[in-house]
């Protein structure tokens, strides 16, 4: 068994803008905001972070700033995965230097490696890296699939620790808790799944919803964890239109304008991201106000 390296919820922290240029007041009073609220862990430059159109310079330092916010209090993982295997080793060095507590390493995308070409940039990456590794697989953003038998395979590598699953397909998340049993954690990368995933033996959730919803989303994986599971059942199905219009466009578009309307940051988005229809933001900011949230 390696050692877990959080219990609970992520969140896949947004990396706020004014204009083109990092706002890092706003994050730091997000991250701040986050712990308070008692997130398990913090996520930075990741998918929700935009770190796709952050430049290199941009995506060390929005690593750095977010591990000397922390101080320590929670784990930083660092989103630093790319479909240029050698840039990501690049990546999980400087971040492993900086201080992050974890690497997560999404699929190659574009490329479409095969699942022989998957296991060697990983193992390549892992390699490299002084910190665990959590894989991450999300095959509607990136058109590969890592299958249950290749992330078995990499759980023989002693950096590689856990995987976030965002496929949505729960029959091949429970081949790979069946094949990988305590080999690898597993992490809900769809805030719709965090119960059922936690019943097949889920550590946790790295979550979008918690961005706007910290404690809720906490809330809802401690009563599993207590043995509560009818009551953390109830908080998925409660949050579950929500979940479905934070994602009603393109993640991080929706959470943005979330975020903006509660006042932790500007409604700023790099293209190709455009800011939110406004049908669709009625609906999500009427949604948030059903659930409590003040905007």
């Amino acid at each position: 068994m390696k050692n877990t390296i959080f219990k609970g919820v992520a969140t896949a922290i947004v990396t706020p803008f004014k204009g083109e240029e990092i706002d890092y007041e706003s994050f730091a009073r997000l991250i701040e905001w986050q712990i308070e609220q008692g997130v398990d862990a913090i996520v930075a430059a990741g998918t929700t972070g935009e770190g796709s159109t952050l430049t290199d310079e941009e995506h060390r330092d929005v690593i750095k700033f977010c591990v000397d916010q922390v101080k320590g209090r929670v784990p930083v993982i660092a989103g630093t995965g790319s479909n240029n295997t050698s840039y990501a080793i690049d990546l999980t060095k400087f971040a492993c230097e900086a201080g992050a507590d974890a690497m997560l390493v999404v699929t190659p995308y574009y490329n479409k490696a095969t699942q022989k070409g998957l296991i060697a940039s990983f193992t390549a990456i892992a390699d490299a890296s002084t910190k665990p590794c959590i894989l991450y697989n999300v095959p509607s953003r990136t058109g590969c699939n890592l299958l249950p038998a290749t992330v078995a395979e990499l759980a023989k590598h002693p950096n590689i620790v856990a995987i976030k699953e965002a496929s949505g397909n729960i029959s091949q998340i429970a081949q790979v808790a069946a094949l990988c049993g305590d080999s690898i954690d597993i992490y809900s990368g769809n805030d719709d799944q965090i119960i059922p995933i936690l019943s097949l033996g889920g550590k946790g959730v790295i979550s979008v919803l918690s961005n706007v919803m910290p404690k809720e989303t906490a809330d809802m994986c401690k009563l599993y964890f207590e043995g509560k599971t009818s009551e953390a059942a109830k908080l998925q199905l409660k949050y579950l239109s929500l979940v479905d219009a934070l994602f009603c466009e393109v993640n991080p578009i929706p959470v943005k304008a979330g975020l903006a309307a509660m006042g932790y940051c500007e409604n700023s988005l790099r293209l190709p991201l455009t800011s939110m229809e406004p049908q669709n933001e009625e609906k999500l900011l009427g949604l948030m106000r059903q659930n409590g949230i003040e905007i």
